[in-house]
């Protein structure tokens, strides 16, 4: 199918491209600048979209996110440290964020002739992020239908939605994702901090998937005891 990923520069996301262009016809990528604190994240989505010799599509939605406010990706709030099964990380939600974005990027598939859109939303999420459940993409393909029929018929392609971000990883392993090549950390630094929420999930899931984790982090052994005291259960 020819495809467009939905693609933030993260290990997910890239991981996701890899896949697509190994397993169907990537078109491109879209990534979206809502003001996120760890906006660098879209210079590796860039990278991809030019390693896999594709487009890259930034859309500016700062406007937007602006008035998505409370959350410690857009405002002037603490990212905090942890695992993402604390209560403290639900101040990373950015409300609705995959809803707007998926609907943009079905516009512009639809536009381009693409047959698919992609999107990296793992089981890993599901616990904190209610847009990557599931119940949520199967919703939101019924809605696109309805959205686009008569115009356009676009699959919505989640292929990680009930697996783990250590399955992404050695999915990414398999079709050569350069993984030190991605950005996760939330707080945007010069060098991953190892110890908000995303971080502790990624080095976590390198040592699940017995995978070896390139990733430079300021504190790459708090993950332990992060991952010790928490265990996210997934939410469908």
């Amino acid at each position: 199918m020819k495809t467009i990923v939905v693609c933030s520069g993260g290990q997910d996301s890239v991981s996701l491209a890899h896949r697509i262009a190994a397993e169907h016809e990537l078109l491109g990528l879209i990534s979206f600048d809502y003001g996120q604190r760890h906006r660098k994240e879209l210079d590796f989505a860039a990278a991809c979209a030019a390693r896999l010799c594709v487009f890259h599509q930034i859309i500016d939605m700062r406007s937007i996110g602006s008035q998505l406010s409370g959350s410690a990706l857009t405002d002037d709030v603490a990212v905090p440290d942890g695992h993402y099964a604390e209560e403290t990380m639900r101040i990373t939600v950015v409300p609705n964020r995959n809803a707007i974005m998926l609907a943009v990027a079905f516009g512009v598939a639809a536009a381009r002739g693409a047959e698919a859109v992609a999107i990296a939303v793992h089981g890993g999420d599901h616990f904190i992020y209610p847009d990557c459940r599931p119940g949520f993409i199967d919703a939101f393909q019924i809605m696109q239908n309805h959205a686009l029929e008569g115009y356009a018929s676009v699959k919505l392609l989640a292929p990680y939605v009930n697996g783990s971000k250590a399955d992404i990883v050695i999915d990414g392993a398999r079709h050569g994702t350069p993984f030190a090549e991605t950005w996760s950390c939330y707080k945007g630094g010069m060098r991953h901090c190892g110890r908000c929420g995303t971080c502790v999930e990624r080095r976590e899931a390198f040592h699940l998937a017995d995978v070896p984790d390139s990733t430079d982090y300021e504190d790459p052994d708090f993950w332990k005891a992060a991952t010790e005291a928490f265990r996210a259960e997934e939410v469908r």
